[in-house]
């Protein structure tokens, strides 16, 4: 914890700012190693505080490391104590809410908004992030295992996902909360896996279809993601051929994960392939993300991205292909950049026939 702070506050040194202050969840644990609804603030010489609401004091006090812990009133009460906590100092702080940052510059003119410092420190993983972030993808690798067994023609796919979630949580896996889902899971049968964030539905598995599993989930505070895809009975000589594509469009991609290679370069690996296959057109999202305390997070591998790949950095590398009504096809492993990286999911990648 003390190192992040010092990378914490190296980082905002360099936009002119001696104090953070954080509102998101994410943020504040990094910051503290308290997850909840509160403000931390990291002060130059590493001075951490956290004002949090009475309903929370006692477990930021309990979960927090070396942090003084100051209860202010829900809403208004903690944006006042917050205010005359750092006054006078040269403050960054992550929130973009319109209303707060109106109210707070009344107060502190000078305050910046910017996710900078925090993205910058959180992009790099230290050991301990490591360690958290493997075992969490050695569940999910026992969770693909369930599926090879419990997998049937007639099962729904919400069938499966209670299956799976039951599972997770008995190992301390959980949702994300991730906003854009309604779903802990992506759980997608035949024409249904052709929607890369597709809903998990009442649809039955049928013979002949492709089944996108797509398991992203929370332990210790940390997401793994992972997906692989499964055939149910024999599939279409196209569905085969597709499968066979985005394999080895995936295994180019992690090849390519090295420190200074530029992220475009990975996307580019995976892209190329399978546009030479004639199936670039079916490729339609960027080959990876940064994971961590979110879903997607820094760095982007994508076409667009400028950003050179350092060690310790925690990617995904996820191409895919996406015929419309027909089938959809993902196969997604998380890593941890090094000269040789560390592919953290060991699930085979071989096309499973159910």
């Amino acid at each position: 914890m003390k190192q992040r702070r010092k990378n914490l506050l190296k980082f905002g040194k360099q936009i002119d700012c001696d104090t953070l202050v954080t509102f998101e969840p994410e943020n504040l644990f990094y910051m503290t190693g308290f997850w909840g609804e509160a403000i931390g603030i990291l002060e130059k010489g590493g001075n951490t505080t956290i004002i949090a609401p009475e309903l929370e004091v006692g477990r930021a006090k309990e979960e927090s490391e070396n942090c003084d812990v100051i209860t202010g009133e829900r809403g208004v009460g903690l944006i006042s104590s917050l205010v005359s906590k750092i006054k006078k100092n040269k403050i960054c702080t992550d929130c973009n809410d319109f209303s707060i940052m109106t109210s707070l510059k009344k107060s502190i003119p000078k305050i910046k908004s910017s996710t900078e410092p925090f993205y910058n420190s959180r992009i790099i993983k230290d050991e301990k992030e490591i360690q958290i972030l493997k075992k969490g993808s050695k569940i999910i690798d026992e969770m693909f295992d369930i599926c090879s067994k419990k997998m049937k023609i007639g099962q729904k796919e919400s069938e499966l996902q209670t299956i799976l979630m039951s599972y997770a949580l008995n190992q301390q896996m959980f949702d994300t909360g991730y906003k854009s889902t309604l779903n802990p899971l992506i759980i997608a049968g035949g024409p249904n896996g052709a929607l890369p964030h597709a809903q998990v539905t009442q649809r039955k598995f049928k013979k002949g279809d492709l089944v996108v599993v797509d398991l992203t989930l929370r332990y210790k505070g940390y997401v793994s993601d992972s997906t692989r895809t499964f055939a149910m009975g024999k599939i279409s000589q196209q569905a085969n051929d597709a499968y066979e594509i985005v394999k080895e469009s995936q295994e180019l991609g992690l090849r390519a994960v090295k420190p200074k290679v530029n992220c475009k370069d990975v996307d580019f690996a995976c892209r190329k392939f399978i546009d030479d296959k004639n199936y670039g057109k079916y490729f339609i999202h960027s080959t990876g993300h940064g994971i961590g305390l979110e879903v997607h997070e820094v760095p982007n591998v994508s076409y667009r991205s400028e950003t050179k790949l350092e060690e310790n950095m925690a990617i995904t590398v996820e191409p895919g292909i996406y015929i419309q009504n027909k089938f959809g096809i993902r196969i997604e492993d998380s890593l941890i950049v090094k000269q040789k990286p560390i592919v953290m999911h060991k699930f085979t990648k071989d096309l499973l026939t159910i």
